[in-house]
């Protein structure tokens, strides 16, 4: 028997496990993501590389209006989170710290629900829509509670807090 395989004598290799050679090799039936370090298409897989070498288009990268809108259009969502947030903040550098405070609060409130109700919502999609509406949702809510907690005269009282922070003061 020579040293010399023949290519009659290699193991049979199923067709999914075979890359093309040249891109012209490719077909409609071997669909192909980005090239690899050589060039050449490599094979579509479900499984997560070991090594990433690109990055993926953000979730929130694509518009909330049509393309021939002008470019605060197409991202009116996070443009009306952020416009309210900032109004919060003037009003709080005015004096009115549980009013700014609570504008805050109410804008990411607003920015959860805009997340869950609309689908194209632009920038302000930043992680997947679960992990957006959780985040916006518990900051908004904990800021305006926060806001209606405050000294002097709350407007919400919560009383184990009250218990909680005598317990570790006097404690």
């Amino acid at each position: 028997m020579s040293a010399e395989r023949n290519a009659s004598d290699a193991p049979d290799v199923p067709d999914a496990a075979k890359a093309p050679e040249r891109p012209e090799d490719v077909t409609v039936r071997d669909p192909v993501s980005a090239p690899d370090a050589k060039g050449r298409p490599r094979r579509v897989t479900r499984r997560f590389p070991l090594f990433t070498r690109d990055t993926a288009r953000p979730e929130g990268g694509g518009r909330a209006a049509p393309g021939d809108a002008p470019a605060p259009a197409r991202q009116w969502p996070i443009l009306a989170v952020l416009l309210t947030v900032g109004l919060g903040l003037l009003v709080t550098a005015l004096d009115q710290f549980r009013l700014g405070t609570l504008l805050v609060g109410v804008a990411l409130v607003a920015g959860a629900l805009l997340r869950w109700l609309v689908r194209d919502v632009g920038m302000l999609a930043v992680r997947s829509r679960f992990t957006d509406i959780v985040t916006y949702g518990g900051l908004g809510l904990g800021i305006a509670l926060l806001a209606l907690m405050v000294q002097p005269e709350p407007k919400v009282r919560i009383p184990f807090l009250a218990d909680l922070l005598h317990f570790t003061i006097s404690g």
